[in-house]
């Protein structure tokens, strides 16, 4: 599959086409049901075994891999995990076959600040009525569904969330232009409106007011597919500058020879090590449903950081060549790698969040 992959990417980026041609052969690989029982048509997996599938994918292409976390990690989990189970049976058994489901937080005026969403449920007899819009959602052009976020009350003093499932398919919901980014171009993202979007209380997911709480849970797991899909790039970042180290030859050898890059590879490889280590033992922390927040969030802000610096110290090992888009990605990985120290949560709030949970362990004593 990564052979396939790998050859379209730079296409991919380059025309900022979605990854059409790659969703049968994911779909058949059990990729995107990865997290769904079988009994809803899923091939489920442990979570080390999934966040491995993205960390490969995101080695040689970041919109396949963030495709691949979108989807598993914030689309279709909140449906397993606090949907009823008319909700599994109508959406997971489409989502094992590969349409796409998103997830809908981020509003032009809340971001970090998801507490502060915008977006309006209205209570009327027979549903709820939606009103707002949300933004930067990965596969908006292509989801047949979005895990979405709204208030339920229109008191200024109440910030209860819910979460709904809203269609696609459903009047009043329409999909903005598609985004012009940095990096991840193979990745269709853009904005989603409700407006007077009409639905049965069928699509409320949980209970009214628990849509904050179940966004934390789903993030948590979410943070830690981030860190591989940034794990997965900085790996690439440096398979790139090995190769490049080993076959460039300046003054009669390979620069691999010199001291200052054998240090920066050396440098690379340690960090990204560490990184692979704190996301693989956060996964088995998970699967053993033992409390696991604040390593995602240092998953997520290790990786990420790491592999930022890896995909820089990349480009300065190819020099010129780096620079320049061609035969090596590196340039491609830079621009990619940068979403994952601001998606799902900036570098700024997972400090933050890992802070928070430490002082609880002072403050209990």
């Amino acid at each position: 599959m990564l052979e396939t992959i790998e050859p379209a990417a730079a296409r991919l980026d380059r025309e900022q086409k979605f990854l059409d041609e790659h969703m049968e052969p994911l779909t058949k690989m059990g990729l995107l049901s990865c997290l769904i029982p079988e009994e809803y048509g899923g091939r489920p997996v442990d979570t080390l075994s999934y966040i491995i599938s993205v960390e490969e994918a995101s080695r040689v292409c970041g919109s396949t891999g963030i495709t691949l976390a979108a989807h598993n990690s914030l689309g279709t989990f909140p449906v397993l995990e606090f949907g009823t189970e008319d909700q599994r049976r109508k959406y997971l058994p489409r989502a094992a076959k590969g349409e796409l489901m998103a997830f809908g937080l981020s509003e032009p005026d809340a971001g970090s600040d998801a507490g502060g969403t915008r977006t309006m449920a209205k209570k009327v007899d027979d549903g709820w009525v939606i009103n707002g819009s949300k933004c930067w959602i990965t596969s908006a052009t292509r989801a047949f569904a979005t895990i979405s976020t709204a208030r339920a009350s229109d008191d200024p003093e109440d910030k209860r969330i819910t979460s709904f499932v809203l269609e696609k398919a459903s009047p009043g919901y329409s999909v903005g232009k598609k985004e012009n980014k940095l990096g991840l171009r193979g990745s269709d993202t853009a904005f989603l409106h409700f407006d007077d979007l009409k639905v049965s209380d069928d699509a409320r997911l949980g209970k009214v007011g628990d849509g904050f709480k179940q966004m934390l849970i789903t993030l948590d797991g979410g943070r830690i597919s981030i860190g591989a899909m940034a794990l997965g790039l900085g790996q690439g970042a440096l398979d790139w500058a090995l190769k490049y180290a080993a076959d460039r030859v300046q003054f009669g050898k390979p620069i691999a020879h010199n001291q200052a890059i054998q240090h920066r590879l050396a440098d690379m490889a340690t960090e990204l090590e560490a990184a692979r280590l704190l996301i693989y033992e956060t996964a088995r922390m998970k699967d053993a449903h033992v409390p696991y927040s604040r390593h995602s969030a240092m998953c997520k802000l290790f990786a990420s950081e790491v592999a930022t610096r890896a995909a820089a110290s990349a480009l300065t090992v190819l020099g010129a060549i780096g620079y320049y888009t061609g035969p090596y990605p590196a340039e491609r990985i830079w621009r990619d790698v940068k979403l994952c120290e601001i998606g799902e949560g900036t570098s700024e709030i997972q400090r933050l969040v890992i802070a928070r949970d430490l002082l609880k362990s002072v403050q209990a004593v």
